[in-house]
């Protein structure tokens, strides 16, 4: 069974629920999901994971939550060369600029990131929890 982790921030609950229905799509792929946010997640867990599904909404001018979330994922940058990666995250404006910077850094250091991220504006409706939970399953695979 592989061994996958959600790592997320979210601050008004559309990021989280992204994050369930990754941890769901995971666990329907035979996975062993585990759910983490920003603040429970330390850098040492990362190399004990096969697959990271990472999510993040959009902050300010459309960048990654710059207290908790970035300096998290920064630290992460040197333990994902090789490793299945997933982008998932809410927006309330913008297009989307946010995860196209995020999709970029990951690729500059070797992950191995999953094509098609998961981005929505606002609540994610019925379309996006749909590709959060194959974002998951691909990641199980």
């Amino acid at each position: 069974m592989k061994k996958t982790a959600i790592i997320y921030w979210s601050g008004s609950g559309n990021t989280e629920a992204m994050a369930y229905a990754v941890a769901e799509g995971m666990k329907d792929g035979g996975a062993s999901a585990e759910l983490y946010t920003a603040g429970s997640f330390s850098t040492e867990l990362a190399d004990s994971y096969e697959a990271i599904a990472f999510g993040c909404p959009a902050m300010g001018a459309e960048e990654l939550e710059p207290s908790e979330f970035e300096p998290l994922f920064a630290a992460c940058e040197s333990h994902l060369a090789g490793k299945r990666i997933g982008l998932f995250g809410s927006y309330g404006w913008g297009d989307g600029e946010w995860m196209r910077n995020w999709s970029e850094r990951c690729t500059l250091v070797g992950a191995d990131l999953l094509s098609g991220y998961v981005i929505c504006c606002g609540e994610p409706d019925g379309a996006a929890i749909t590709s959060c939970k194959e974002l998951g399953r691909s990641l199980a695979e």
